[in-house]
Parts: structure tokens; C-alpha cells; sequence
């Protein structure tokens, strides 16, 4: 009969397993337990993170440094998180500037309709297409900074259908104040070229602040210039 003692016997065999193979086993269990973290991780990430996240991140960056300046890995730094994550919703950075930009463009075209479209008097809709300036900044600084990248192939014919758009806006505004098609269309395309202006003039620090009583100075100014009276 074979006298078993379950203690003895393990400890011997620990004893006599090699100090390398107890090694072994252990990065093992360390490796396996990684994975497990990693892989929580990820769930986590994918699960709290959205594509619109990564989109209005990559909107913040292009208003903060410019277009070119997007780049996964540094996206990611921003947000505390893996690249793994970012490769759950898009492909590849040219996916997420793709979706950024028509993020963008359609939360533009909705502000648009609801600040000018909604306003009877084409007047006060002129006056409200300066004012929006200093009421959404995120947009405006995205768009400065995209007007200084226009000859990238995915801004290009993003800043064509937006001055297109609003340009329009602007034309109908005066049309209705009562200026012929041709009169309209001028005074649309200066006001524009003031508004650019003014965006250009500001990311080189020579425009008063948004929230400054300069700025507002600035604004009634503009407004009694370009924008007849009744």
C-alpha cells in the first residue's frame, strides 16, 4: 500500500520541479493575466468610446493646430486611451478626417438654418450671421483653420459647398431688403470677405477679442457698414 501524504508529496515535488520551469510558469500566469487586463481594456475603450468622440476630438485639434496636425497617436494621448480603440471605428486617419469634416459641415448647415432661416427680417438675419462669430467658436475656429489648408483635397470642396451655402444666405438677405440680383450678390460676397477677414485677423492675434467691448464696438460698426438701415 502506498502512504500518500498530500503536503509531503507536493512539496517535494515543488522541490524537485527545475527553478526554470516554476519561472516559466509564472511569466505565464503573468502574461495571461496581462491579457486579461488588456483585453478589459479594450472592452472599455470600445464601449465608453464613440466614433463621434474621436470625430469632435479631431475637431478641437484642427481648430487648436491646423488640419495636418491630426494624427491617431497623438488623438489618443488626448483622450487616455489606446489606438486600438480608434481602429474600432475607422480604418485609417483619412476615414476620420472624412467624418470629422462632415460632422462638422452638418452641424454648420443646421446652425445656418436655425440662426438666418428662422429670422423673418432680413435685416436682423444679417446682423445675426456676424454675431454667430462670437456665439460658436469651435466652429468658426475649425473653419479659419480649414480656410488655411484649402488646397487639402478633403477640405477643398468642403470650404466651396459651405461659402456656397452661406453666400447664398447672405444674397437672399439683401435681395429681400430690396437690391436688384446683381447689387445683392456684390454686397454677399463682401460681407463674406469681411467675416473671413475678420477670422484671419484673429488667428494672428490682430482682432479684438470675442468677448471683449472692443469686439462688440467692432461688430456695431461693421453691421452699420455693410448692413443698410430700414
Amino acid at each position: 500500500m502506498v502512504n500518500f501524504q498530500p503536503g509531503v508529496n507536493c512539496c517535494r515535488r515543488c522541490i524537485e520541479t527545475p527553478l526554470s520551469v516554476i519561472l516559466d510558469r509564472i511569466h505565464l500566469i503573468q502574461s495571461w493575466v496581462l491579457l486579461v487586463i488588456q483585453s478589459a481594456t479594450k472592452k472599455k475603450e470600445r464601449s465608453t468610446l464613440s466614433a463621434g468622440d474621436w470625430e469632435q476630438q479631431a475637431l478641437v485639434l484642427i481648430a487648436e493646430k491646423g488640419i495636418r496636425a491630426v494624427a491617431v497617436e497623438s488623438l489618443a494621448r488626448r483622450m487616455g486611451v489606446t489606438k486600438g480603440s480608434f481602429y474600432w471605428h475607422f480604418p485609417n486617419r483619412d476615414a476620420l478626417l472624412e467624418q470629422s469634416l462632415l460632422r462638422w459641415e452638418k452641424h454648420d448647415k443646421a446652425n445656418l438654418l436655425a440662426s438666418l432661416s428662422a429670422i423673418s427680417d432680413p435685416r436682423d438675419r444679417l446682423r445675426s450671421f456676424f454675431r454667430r462669430t462670437s456665439r460658436e467658436k469651435l466652429t468658426h475656429d475649425v473653419y479659419s483653420s480649414l480656410c488655411s489648408a484649402a488646397d487639402h483635397p478633403q477640405v477643398e470642396p468642403l470650404l466651396e459647398r459651405v461659402a456656397e451655402r452661406r453666400m447664398k444666405h447672405i444674397e437672399m438677405a439683401f435681395a429681400e431688403i430690396g437690391f436688384d440680383s446683381a447689387e445683392a450678390s456684390h454686397r454677399a460676397r463682401l460681407t463674406y470677405s469681411a467675416y473671413l477677414g475678420f477670422l484671419q485677423l484673429q488667428r494672428q492675434h490682430q482682432a479684438p477679442n470675442l468677448s471683449s467691448e472692443e469686439f462688440e464696438a467692432y461688430m456695431t460698426h461693421v453691421i452699420a457698414t455693410l448692413i443698410p438701415g430700414k
